[in-house]
C-alpha cells in the first residue's frame, strides 16, 4: 500500500514543517488531512527540537482552496455524516492552532479559502503576498462561513466582515490585513527564503526580515457605504440601501448577493451577528457545527456545490428561490442544539485567543 502523502511534515533545525500536498486539488482538505495536521502538532508541542511550526501549500496555485466539497455532495445526497465528523475534528483543530504555544507560521500564498483559511487565519504569525486571494465563499454553494470564519470575520472593523461573508468576495494581502485576516506582506519571491529563514531564527524575527508595506487595498476607500449598507438587521434592508446607494461597487455587490442562496444568506447574517456577542473562537465553533450539521440535510448544500463544482452551470435553483420565503423558522433551525451530536469544548479551552496565542 503507498504511503498517504497528502500531508508532508519534517523538522528542519528548529521548525517543524507542514505541506499540504494536493496541488492539483489546490490542497483541500480531506478529513486524514486534517488528522495529519493534528497529530504533527501533537508530536511537535513537547518536542524540544520545534520552536515555530510553518504551513504552506504544494504548487504554485495557493494554499488551500477549502474542504474537499465533492465529498460533501456525496455525503450529503446519500444521506451520511461522515461530513460531520470531518467537520467535527477540522474545527477542533482550528481551535488548537488558535492556542497553539509555539508560533505558528502560516504562509498564505496564492488562494486561501474555506477551510484553508482555518488552518491559516488562526495562527499566530499569518504571512500573505501579492498572489494572495483570500475568501470565506461558502453562501455560493449553499453553506455558511464556518472554521471559525464568523469569529473572525464578525471581528473585522465595521461591516466588511459582513461584506466579504455575504457576497463571497475574495480580497488580496492589503484588504486581508485591514480584516484581521493576515498579519505581514511578503513578496512571494522571498518566501523560500523566509522559510528557510524560519528554521534557525525566531518566527516574528524571521519575518521582520523580509516583511514590506503591501499594494494597496479597495475596502479601506469603501468603509463608508459597507459600513452603512451592511448594518442593516435584514439581507432584504442590506440590498435596498446597496441599491439605493448609486455607487458602482454597492450594486455590484448587490447583485453579487442576489446569487447566492437566499437561505444561506440568512443564517450567515444571524451567525455574524450571534458570534459578535459569543466572545471566544471556540463558542463560534460550536454554533458553525450545529450550523454545518443542519446545512448537511439541506438541498441548498447539493444543488449549490452541484452547479459550482461537479456541473459547473453556474447556475443553481436555490430553495426556497427568494429571500422572502426564507421565515424566521427555517433560519431559526439551524442554530437548534443537536443533543449528544453537538461539539464542545472544554472550560479551559475558551480561553480569549490573544491571551493564549503569541502576540501578533
Amino acid at each position: 500500500m503507498t504511503a498517504d502523502t497528502s500531508v508532508l511534515a519534517e523538522v528542519r533545525g528548529h521548525a517543524g514543517y507542514l505541506v499540504l500536498n494536493r496541488p492539483k486539488a489546490l490542497n483541500a482538505l480531506s478529513h486524514l488531512m486534517v488528522r495529519r495536521i493534528d497529530d504533527a502538532l501533537t508530536e511537535w508541542e513537547h518536542d524540544p527540537r520545534v520552536d515555530t511550526v510553518v504551513i504552506s501549500g504544494a504548487g504554485e496555485r495557493g494554499l488551500c482552496a477549502g474542504g474537499d466539497i465533492r465529498s460533501i455532495h456525496d455525503d450529503a445526497r446519500s444521506g451520511g455524516m461522515a461530513s460531520a465528523d470531518f467537520w467535527y475534528d477540522e474545527y477542533r483543530l482550528n481551535a488548537r492552532i488558535a492556542r497553539y504555544r509555539k508560533p505558528y507560521v502560516a504562509l498564505m500564498d496564492g488562494i486561501v479559502m474555506g477551510g484553508g483559511v482555518g488552518v491559516s487565519a488562526h495562527g499566530s504569525v499569518r504571512v500573505a503576498t501579492e498572489r494572495s486571494r483570500v475568501a470565506m465563499p461558502e453562501t455560493g454553494i449553499g453553506f455558511v462561513p464556518d472554521v471559525g470564519g464568523t469569529h473572525l470575520l464578525s471581528r473585522a472593523p465595521g461591516e466588511l466582515g459582513t461584506h466579504l461573508a455575504l457576497t463571497g468576495a475574495p480580497v488580496g494581502v492589503a484588504d486581508a490585513r485591514l480584516c484581521g485576516l493576515v498579519d505581514y506582506f511578503v513578496p512571494s519571491n522571498l518566501l523560500p527564503a523566509l522559510s528557510a529563514a524560519l528554521a534557525d531564527t525566531p518566527a516574528h524575527e524571521a519575518v521582520g526580515r523580509y516583511a514590506a508595506e503591501p499594494p494597496d487595498g479597495e475596502l479601506a476607500a469603501q468603509r463608508a457605504w459597507i459600513d452603512e449598507c451592511y448594518a442593516a438587521d435584514t439581507v432584504e434592508e442590506i440590498i435596498r440601501r446597496l441599491l439605493d446607494t448609486g455607487i458602482a461597487e454597492a450594486k455590484e455587490a448587490a447583485g453579487t448577493i442576489l446569487t447566492k442562496s437566499p437561505t444561506a444568506l440568512k443564517v450567515t447574517l444571524a451567525a455574524l451577528r450571534s458570534a459578535r456577542e459569543l466572545g471566544s473562537l471556540e463558542r463560534a465553533l460550536e454554533q458553525e457545527y450545529r450550523i454545518a450539521c443542519t446545512a448537511l440535510s439541506s438541498a441548498d448544500l447539493v444543488e449549490g456545490i452541484r452547479a459550482q463544482v461537479i456541473d459547473k452551470d453556474r447556475d443553481p435553483r436555490w430553495s426556497p428561490p427568494s429571500l422572502a420565503e426564507v421565515t424566521g423558522p427555517d433560519v431559526a433551525r439551524f442554530f437548534a442544539p443537536l443533543g449528544r451530536r453537538e461539539l464542545s469544548f472544554a472550560p479551559d479551552d475558551t480561553l480569549p485567543v490573544e491571551e493564549i496565542g503569541a502576540p501578533r
